[in-house]
């Protein structure tokens, strides 16, 4: 079934984006430089000395974001999906080894840290490392790509036609954009989907939410409408995941769901079909 109440949505959210494994921080202030100079001093690399370098300096977390390939909006979203807050001093404070065993886990920073402290960088690798945050952009774009190709995939498996990235006319001649329409977009949209997968922050976020309560307003009483939305950056936008979640509640929209509940969205979807005569 759906996943009904909000706080069980929230903590259902996924990361969506794959950790790269960069080979130097593109950032050059001082505070890095210095940060990163401390690190290289240090006698051995390894979880319990990470874990005490940041309790007593905590604001070098940052900086160990960047030897992992985080930026800081980036860090600042897994340690809230992680560690339940974004605050690296608190934690680097009260929690130093909890916040090390998270990024060596996932992010594998002992290994990464003790590789580029010592390492010799020549040009190649400085441009290398300016191509990151292209890499960065890229990756953003993958993530939400990758709520599309699965919605879409279920669909496929099902047997029912399909067209993504379009429009579907609804009420008084209005029409509306979608990630998913089933049969075909325009006229012929019976089901809609909304695909949004973000695991990182910004403007984009508040546009996706726009798109659904389109979508929800400008639906026909006949046409179905679902919603899939995932990854860690909506857990730093909570208040618009909650206008998507009230359309869900207040039943402006026919199903909300996570990639951790593709299997309800799948018997939904096939539901919604066979009622529509779409699937015998």
């Amino acid at each position: 079934m759906t996943i009904s109440a909000f706080d069980d949505y929230l903590n259902s959210l996924s990361q969506l984006s794959n950790p790269f494994d960069p080979t130097v921080p593109t950032a050059d202030s001082e505070e890095i430089r210095t940060v990163a100079g401390a690190l290289a001093a240090l006698a051995n690399v390894d979880r319990k000395s990470l874990a005490d370098f940041i309790a007593e300096t905590p604001d070098a977390v940052p900086v160990l974001g960047l030897a992992v390939g985080l930026t800081r909006e980036k860090l600042k979203n897994v340690l809230k999906h992680h560690l339940g807050s974004a605050g690296w001093v608190t934690l680097a404070r009260e929690r130093p080894s909890d916040l090390i065993d998270m990024l060596d886990k996932n992010y594998d920073a002992v290994r990464l840290i003790n590789e580029q402290r010592t390492r010799t960088y020549n040009f190649g690798d400085v441009l290398v490392a300016r191509a990151g945050t292209r890499r960065t952009a890229t990756d953003a774009g993958a993530t939400g790509r990758r709520v599309e190709d699965e919605i879409e995939g279920v669909a496929k498996d099902l047997g029912l036609p399909c067209a993504t990235r379009t429009r579907f006319d609804g009420r008084n001649g209005m029409t509306a954009p979608c990630d998913l329409a089933i049969p075909a977009g325009g006229a012929e949209a019976q089901i809609v989907v909304a695909a949004k997968g973000f695991d990182s922050t910004g403007s984009k976020l508040t546009d996706a939410v726009r798109e659904v309560e389109e979508m929800a307003e400008k639906r026909l009483p006949s046409q179905y409408v679902m919603a899939a939305v995932d990854g860690i950056g909506w857990k730093s936008r909570v208040k618009d995941l909650r206008r998507i979640h009230d359309l869900f509640e207040t039943k402006q929209i026919d199903g909300l769901y996570t990639l951790t509940a593709l299997g309800a969205f799948r018997t939904d979807l096939e539901a919604a079909a066979k009622r529509l005569g779409l699937l015998p």
